[in-house]
């Protein structure tokens, strides 16, 4: 690949998507590009993909976007978040939110939906929140993987990465080869298209965020400015989940880990859970420091 078109992508995938990608993988663009262009129609493989993007083709910079943007994912992926979520979280929650009775979660980049079912479902096996009005809002920059999260329709494969064979047989219907969500855990999912590097305040403000495995993507200014953007729809006393390899440290100050619960991140500003919390007494000085 020509230095130049290496440089066209790379501007462009920042500019569009936040991701960035290096010299060492152009194989990536390699594999998911070719076929794009083949199906385009298009001759002369990435040289000929770039010149007919130079022209301006906005359908074609949104197909290209598309194909390079991770889409990996899997029900209750890494399972950790989703125990702290059960055990930690939601008693909290249902104490703070118990009068009102309301719950809004936002799962960011939320792939083909294994993510937001994942959460319906341990919101579903959680008899604490019946008669709650439980809102989950899922968000993709690709038109077609959110076609396919809101179809909610999974391989055995798919369905056999995490999980469990009860929660399969009770909140899916087989069809044919493939599985199908039940309507009724559809129904507490909204799925939006929605870029993480625009103001997104438009969707409302949340209890709890999941955005993992998103940051990683990114430069340092740009998980920044990600992290200020998911700062201003998230309630002061909301929670945010990051991916096990991904932290705010040394990246943004406008949100803090919550003490006690590992991976678990609350705005700067929040007292959230601070009674489970409290400062150490500091120790006595001993003679020596004296």
């Amino acid at each position: 690949m020509k230095d130049t078109d290496f440089k066209f992508f790379e501007e462009l995938l920042k500019r569009e998507s936040g991701l960035i990608i290096t010299p060492e993988k152009t194989y990536l663009l390699e594999s998911r590009l070719l076929p794009l262009a083949q199906k385009q129609g298009i001759q002369g493989g990435l040289e000929g993909l770039v010149q007919k993007m130079r022209g301006g083709n906005a359908s074609l910079t949104r197909a290209v976007v598309e194909a390079m943007t991770t889409n990996e994912t899997s029900f209750f992926r890494d399972n950790t978040p989703f125990q702290k979520l059960k055990e930690d979280l939601f008693p909290a929650f249902i104490k703070s939110r118990g009068a009102q009775k309301s719950l809004r979660i936002w799962s960011a980049a939320c792939s083909s939906g294994q993510e937001p079912y994942s959460i319906a479902m341990m919101l579903k096996e959680a008899p604490q929140f019946a008669g709650w009005r439980i809102e989950i809002v899922a968000t993709d920059l690709s038109q077609d993987i959110l076609a396919q999260a809101k179809a909610g329709v999974y391989s055995q494969f798919e369905v056999q990465r995490g999980l469990p064979i009860q929660m399969l047989v009770k909140y899916f219907t087989k069809q044919g080869e493939n599985w199908e969500v039940k309507p009724d855990l559809k129904s507490m999912i909204s799925f939006k298209e929605a870029n993480l590097l625009t103001d997104l305040r438009h969707l409302g403000q949340f209890d709890i965020v999941f955005c993992r495995n998103v940051l990683i993507y990114f430069d340092v200014p740009t998980k920044g400015k990600v992290l200020s953007t998911i700062k201003d729809i998230t309630k002061q006393d909301g929670v945010l989940f990051l991916g096990g390899a991904e932290t705010v440290i040394g990246i943004s100050d406008v949100f803090k880990p919550l003490t006690n619960v590992r991976g678990v991140y609350v705005r700067a500003d929040s007292t959230f859970m601070a009674e489970k919390s409290p400062v150490a007494p500091a120790p006595p000085l001993s003679a020596v420091q004296k």
